[in-house]
């Protein structure tokens, strides 16, 4: 994977360049069967605002993701998260579509399930270990509105409670704060 940098309105150091190179070097690891991907990283910087602007070209791939903050490595690291789940998504996509499709054959068992009478039992897909980083609300909503996820698990740094931001279809996030 080739990575070409660009900054404007500020010098770059040789450890930001390659802080932002070790991290989204990462992201070979996403593109297996494309090596001549092209990964354009625009790093700029406007009054107090970092800005960051990726865009990742290869076969069948074009993401691009964009994020801001007041410090350039938060900035790196904000949209390393956004890349890193778009390509997730692309490469689970890409998956489950050579194994001919799961949501058919899911299907077909509900259906059958449903002829025969019985209802159909959840099944516990996945077991993560997880352990909720400390943040306040609107600092968890920032995080939420960054990914592509719908819920975000913390460690309200306020009351020091296990929270989960949410978002609603409207567009606006929800907040479930068990000890209210």
């Amino acid at each position: 994977m080739r990575i070409t940098f660009n900054f404007k309105n500020f010098d770059p150091s040789d450890h930001l360049r390659k802080y932002a190179r070790d991290r989204f070097g990462k992201l070979a690891k996403f593109m297996t069967g494309t090596p001549d991907a092209d990964l354009q990283v625009n790093l700029e910087v406007e009054k107090f605002r970092h800005i960051a602007d990726i865009v990742l070209t290869g076969k069948n791939v074009h993401i691009s993701a964009r994020e801001g903050s007041e410090d350039m490595y938060s900035t790196v690291d904000l949209v390393w998260d956004k890349l890193e789940a778009q390509m997730r998504k692309v490469r689970d996509k890409d998956k489950s579509h050579r194994k001919g499709g799961a949501d058919s054959q899911r299907m077909d068992a509900g259906n059958y399930e449903e002829d025969a009478g019985v209802p159909r039992k959840p099944l516990i897909q996945k077991t993560d270990d997880f352990s909720p980083k400390p943040m306040i609300v609107d600092e968890a909503a920032l995080q939420l509105e960054s990914t592509d996820n719908e819920f975000l698990v913390f460690l309200n740094a306020e009351t020091e409670r296990v929270n989960v931001i949410f978002r609603r279809k409207t567009g606006d996030f929800g907040l479930i704060d068990p000890g209210v």
